[in-house]
């Protein structure tokens, strides 16, 4: 077998990307050698650029290609507006739906005792810095709502008190959920019945 071990590798690789069990990398890896000219070798030299050029925004904890993002850098987000998510699979979930058009602060994860993981292992520090130095009037915490979730948008709304309006996602975010499983639909619902904390 040690022909395809190069192949092997590969399906071993896709296998460990979310939702890619062994079967379903297999079938990948094989449609992508048929298609070889057409998905592999693009897909190949893309990974490379992507690998070469990809970093996270220095301000908001976003990836880009720059050093810091286009989200950041447009004036016209620039509305006093701050939305606080976990990751930055949250802030695209929030990008696809459309309806916030303010800035945003990844955290990089939630506060966890069992994994000891406190608010220096966050970005927890840099956003309570954003709201001393940037014009920010409202922070939007919009995470999941899982007990990790609310531990952390309760240790930042006590962190933030008094110095910012603080806001939460409304219902329609189930209990357990993860904003980068919704539909846009909830995430717009969601985001338009945010509540004080």
């Amino acid at each position: 077998m040690s022909s395809t071990r190069d192949i092997d590798n590969l399906i071993e690789m896709m296998a460990k990307l979310p939702g890619l069990g062994p079967r379903s990398a297999r079938r990948a890896v094989l449609h992508l050698i048929r298609k070889r000219a057409l998905l592999l070798t693009p897909l190949s030299d893309l990974m490379q650029t992507v690998a070469a050029t990809a970093r996270e925004c220095l301000n908001c904890g976003n990836v880009g290609t720059e050093d810091v993002c286009d989200i950041c850098t447009s004036e016209k987000r620039a509305n006093g507006e701050l939305c606080v998510v976990e990751d930055v699979a949250d802030l695209w979930a929030m990008e696809r739906s459309g309806v916030f058009k303010g800035r945003y602060h990844v955290l990089g994860g939630t506060l966890s005792a069992l994994d000891a993981i406190g608010p220096q292992e966050l970005r927890i520090p840099r956003l309570i810095d954003r709201v001393a130095t940037e014009a920010i009037n409202e922070v939007i915490l919009a995470l999941n709502a899982t007990i990790d979730g609310q531990t952390t948008a309760h240790y930042i709304a006590d962190q933030l008190d008094g110095q910012v309006t603080l806001t939460s996602l409304a219902q329609g975010v189930p209990i357990g959920g993860e904003l980068d499983y919704l539909d846009d639909g909830t995430i717009t619902a969601a985001m338009r019945a945010r509540k004080s904390l």
